[in-house]
């Protein structure tokens, strides 16, 4: 696989954005994932208590901000992937750069009697242990997003202290995310147990698995590499406020 480009030289380009991931998340806010969706035309995002994430169906139509404006409403904050730049009066934090891999190679999943699937009533846990280990965004209804698993310290009944799961899903695709450990477990191999383990879920539909990562974070960059993701592509992860009124700077 030839490496990405920099981030400076992919402008986005409607004709060229063939690939489902190059917008997955509007792929998954427009079909698997249109329950958890509120949409206005060519804007869309995930309710409140999911993802805090919103998508174009074109980043370059003027329409479509127009639209994310009325989706948003006037001031309001939100998070976009992609690489483009927002009208002018669209206040922008300092963009985070990222990086997309893509599952390419076979990840075995071992029998690993100490993963367990999670759901709603570990949701308390889930979230104490995101806000210890600081993972990404991950809401009281996350876990509807797809399959979450974990790891408990002493088996059934103790404490949570790993897991991971699955967030944007599209046709064909599904994102692992919320790959977290404990501080005071980390070295044993439990993140890339449950990676594999999710993975392993993934591929039984006929789904690829893929994620993201900040690239700063090359410690999992490296862990993701060693079981078999490539990188398919550079991106941003921008947050954006919507201007004070609704048609500011939409022109």
């Amino acid at each position: 696989m030839q490496p990405p480009m920099p981030i400076s030289d992919q402008p986005h380009d409607p004709a060229a954005a063939a690939h489902p991931l190059d917008n997955a998340t509007w792929a998954a806010l427009s079909g698997p994932h249109r329950h958890l969706a509120e949409v206005v035309g060519m804007a869309a995002r995930y309710r409140a208590d999911v993802a805090p994430f919103v998508a174009l169906a074109d980043p370059a139509d003027p329409q479509a901000w127009a639209d994310a404006a009325k989706l948003i409403g006037p001031g309001g904050g939100f998070t976009l992937a992609g690489v483009f730049p927002p009208p002018d009066g669209w206040a922008a934090r300092e963009p985070l750069p990222g990086v997309q891999m893509v599952a390419t190679a076979a990840l075995q999943d071992l029998e690993d009697s100490e993963v367990r699937r999670l759901g709603p009533a570990d949701v308390p846990e889930m979230l104490d242990l995101v806000a210890r280990t600081r993972p990404g965004p991950f809401l009281p209804r996350t876990v509807e997003m797809g399959a979450y698993y974990g790891v408990r310290d002493g088996g059934d009944g103790g404490r949570l202290v790993a897991m991971a799961g699955e967030r944007i899903r599209l046709p064909g695709w599904t994102e692992i995310s919320a790959v977290c450990t404990d501080e005071g477990y980390r070295g044993r191999g439990l993140a890339g147990r449950l990676v594999r383990h999710v993975a392993t879920g993934v591929r039984a539909r006929g789904a690829t698995p893929f994620l993201h990562a900040a690239a700063v974070n090359t410690g999992a960059i490296r862990l993701y590499e060693a079981l078999g993701f490539t990188l398919r592509r550079t991106t941003l992860f921008q947050g954006l406020r919507v201007p004070g009124t609704a048609q500011a700077g939409l022109g």
